[in-house]
């Protein structure tokens, strides 16, 4: 009886550890095949490098050492004289003389920061000031974010 008993326990641990190999073997399959599924890129993943020329930008110089003021914020969701909504957050400028939709070049003397804005507006309406830019095109031109006005450069951007 003894012997019986000792072969029934033998048979039992065998099975026992060619059932937990099986398991074993069965999950390092899938996690290997889940890692090749991870790791092997697809056929639709095609890796394109920018193959967009970039040009510098065409700058004609149009006005050195002029005075450059921002818009109040009183004037923030009236249309421009150009029919556009003013944002004061946005990158737009009014001047007297260019056509809407000119691209300019803003740069201060003082600092060498510069911005590129639209133009959108008519203004502004004083002599000694050529152009209105937006509080926050002002401010990344500015060092002395108190100050009302700028010593700028202006560049018209042509394309």
């Amino acid at each position: 009886m003894k012997k019986g008993l000792i072969a029934l326990c033998l048979v039992l641990a065998v099975a026992l550890a060619w059932s937990q190999s099986n398991t074993l073997n069965k999950q390092k399959t899938t996690i290997a095949k889940d890692t090749l599924k991870k790791t092997k890129p697809a056929a639709t993943d095609v890796i394109v490098e920018d193959s967009i020329p970039v040009k510098p930008l065409q700058l004609k110089p149009f006005k050195k050492s002029v005075i450059a003021s921002y818009y109040a914020d009183k004037f923030n969701g009236r249309r421009t004289t150009s029919g556009k909504k003013f944002s004061n957050s946005g990158y737009t400028a009014a001047h007297k003389k260019l056509p809407f939709g000119t691209k300019v070049k803003v740069t201060n003397e003082a600092n060498g920061r510069s911005v590129i804005v639209e133009i959108t507006d008519r203004g502004p309406f004083v002599r000694s000031k050529e152009i209105d830019l937006t509080k926050r095109a002002f401010m990344d031109l500015a060092d002395n974010k108190r100050s009302g006005m700028l010593r700028v450069k202006i560049e018209i951007i042509e394309n």
